[in-house]
């Protein structure tokens, strides 16, 4: 700013001279009068038309420097086609520009983008070594928007961390960061954020992530936003913050692709704005703009791996896909398919149509396509109208395939068929062996633990739903030996329906409460009644299904066993009364290990006000399930 400040004035000067002598002596007080008159009113008014007036000066020298006009430099450097090209252009005579250096190394770089075998040698080339320290010693004078491209090529050259010439274009790139315009700070942070981790040129990242976060204000394109999220949102959280602030005051002006960029962003950063997602569902549901395929695709992966269930956004998913179905492929099936099940969102018509695809085009569909459908079946816990012909092709396709899966894929493939009550004893058996399930027991891990409690499952579905099945089974040890369920947040039923039940009971030993079962499952509380429905004390009796089996008296004639199982909001399909296969397995083993299951659901207990209205709820559902029981 200074030099161009001095430039002005010596301009100012040069022709204040260059007129002097044409003009007539004024006197002292004619140049008082004129330095107090207003300026603007001297540059506005059409009387001022003298030839050294600083409005005819600051025409005359113009601020900018302007782009050149293009040269045969400039069409030699575009046409060429081969790096030599580029390259004989240092020896040919030519008057290069002093950005023509740093077009030639983008140039360069684009040719080479295929070849990188070509781009090793490349770096030996002494020409090219002129080139490097051509650019680096007229780097300051070369344009912003050459400037932030040159970086990029330097970058995807793959120029060793000691190149002084590479050194010398980021310093030069961060004295000039607070020149740049918004939008070349953005084409840094989507281009060269990556580059600039691998090269260890973290002040430089961290300059440009703050230049970002403070000029934040000047962001006014959707599609520069989107990007910006995320390219390098994950890498600030106070300039993603910003940048979900301004998506908010945009989001009206978005089309489909920049929601669908949004949405990506925040799906790869695992942010659950709950406003930008309102926002984005609001103008998804409202907005009659046609979704292609690809955008269908990619907005139900993203609400799918941020779990945020809207029903109505759910439905125009789902309907603007039927009709696309047919276009789509196995692995677009199977994605689909997977991103609805996360979303809990059972859409009949939709799910029948995946099964019918899958069918009439059984010849390409891959036994991992077959696994996520699979998977996302029994986790909504659908049973398709052409169930035997689905399944008959499912055992097809994936019983030779079982064994060369990864023991953790097989236990989910496995337990996936058992809640959809498909599983084989074949099947059964592969995971059941001593040799196949004994490394998974040993492990501790998250996925370990789930991996073990699914075959936990297994078993009891082997040994209750299989009565032909003779082994192999789980070790007694194993089934002892449970590992701990994470701390989860204690909900009003999970805490108000024990204290019911021990007022109910009048007595300590005559219920049990968080019973955790050899199947897998936790009881959420258990009672004995004997044939005329008094309760009865539980430790004198046997109990088989503990994980360590306690008592030694038979029950008595007519007695009946009571497991209470509350189901929460999580527990159902969205928008639907519906269990989820997990659940639905969890009662079908409790109903076949000879319970009586009393069924507690969240939608249910919440419209109870008192106390003495929740304890006659329960009563009645106890009465209602011996009823049933005594009726069969």
């Amino acid at each position: 700013m200074a030099a161009r400040l001095v430039k002005e004035c010596a301009c100012l000067l040069r022709e204040a001279a260059r007129f002097a002598p044409a003009m007539a002596p004024v006197s002292r007080p004619r140049l008082v009068a004129l330095a107090q008159r207003p300026l603007t009113s001297s540059a506005t008014s059409p009387s001022s038309r003298l030839p050294g007036s600083l409005t005819e000066l600051l025409e005359r020298e113009q601020v900018f420097t302007p782009y050149p006009k293009p040269s045969e430099v400039d069409q030699c450097i575009e046409k060429a086609t081969q790096p030599e090209q580029l390259l004989e252009l240092l020896d040919s005579g030519h008057s290069l520009h002093h950005n023509h250096a740093a077009i030639m190394l983008i140039r360069l770089t684009r040719l080479l983008a295929e070849k990188p075998k070509d781009r090793a040698s490349l770096q030996q080339d002494a020409r090219f070594q002129q080139l490097l320290q051509l650019v680096s010693s007229q780097i300051t004078l070369v344009w912003h928007g050459t400037l932030v491209r040159l970086l990029r090529s330097l970058y995807a050259l793959a120029l060793p961390e000691a190149c002084r010439e590479l050194r010398s274009v980021e310093q030069e790139v961060r004295w000039r960061l607070r020149r740049l315009k918004y939008k070349h700070l953005a084409f840094l942070a989507e281009t060269c954020a990556t580059s600039m981790q691998e090269q260890q040129s973290q002040e430089l990242l961290a300059e440009l992530l703050t230049h970002l976060e403070r000029r934040w204000t000047e962001l006014d394109d959707g599609r520069m936003l989107a990007t910006l999220m995320l390219k390098a949102g994950h890498l600030s959280g106070s300039l993603m913050n910003r940048l979900e602030d301004k998506c908010l005051e945009l989001v009206e002006q978005f089309g489909p692709e920049e929601l669908r960029r949004v949405l990506l962003a925040l799906a790869a950063q695992g942010r659950r704005s709950l406003p930008l997602l309102r926002a984005i569902s609001y103008h998804l549901v409202q907005k009659p703009f046609p979704l292609t395929k690809s955008v269908l695709l990619d907005l139900t992966y993203a609400y799918g791996k941020l779990s945020f269930h809207q029903t109505q956004v759910a439905q125009r998913l789902a309907d603007d896909l039927l009709p696309l179905l047919p276009s789509l492929t196995s692995t677009e099936v199977a994605r689909c398919a997977k991103s609805f099940a996360f979303l809990k969102w059972l859409n009949l018509p939709l799910f029948e149509a995946f099964v019918q695809h899958i069918l009439n085009r059984a010849q390409d569909v891959t036994p991992s396509h077959l696994c996520n459908i699979v998977l996302a079946f029994a986790h909504l816990n659908f049973h398709p109208e052409q169930e035997e012909k689905f399944f008959s092709l499912v055992h097809e396709k994936l019983g030779p395939a079982l064994v060369s899966l990864e023991p953790a894929v097989q236990v989910d493939l496995v337990w996936a068929l058992c809640v959809l009550q498909q599983a084989q004893e074949a099947q059964l058996r592969a995971v059941l062996d001593p040799g196949f399930h004994t490394p998974l027991l040993e492990t501790t891990s998250p996925k370990g633990q789930s991996t073990f409690q699914k075959l936990l499952h297994i078993n009891a579905t082997a040994r209750l739903e299989h009565p032909g099945y003779t082994g192999p089974l789980l070790p007694a040890s194993a089934l002892a030996a449970q590992p701990l369920a994470p701390d989860q947040k204690v909900t009003p039923l999970q805490r108000e329906l024990p204290e019911m039940l021990k007022g109910l009971l009048g007595s300590a030993d005559r219920g049990s409460f968080a019973v955790a079962t050899q199947y897998g499952w936790v009881l959420d509380a258990e009672v004995l009644l004997d044939a005329d429905g008094q309760f009865l004390p539980l430790r004198d009796f046997v109990a088989p299904h503990l994980t360590q089996p306690a008592g030694n008296q038979p029950l008595p004639e007519g007695a009946k066993r009571l497991a209470f199982l509350r189901w929460e909001f999580p527990s159902f399909s969205s928008r639907s009364k519906d269990l989820m296969g997990r659940f639905a397995l969890a009662r079908r083993h409790v109903l076949a290990a000879g319970f009586l299951v009393v069924d507690v659901p969240y939608y249910e207990w919440l419209e109870l006000k008192s106390e003495w209205q929740k304890g006659a709820y329960l009563k009645d559902k106890m009465r209602k399930v011996v009823a049933e029981e005594l009726a069969k």
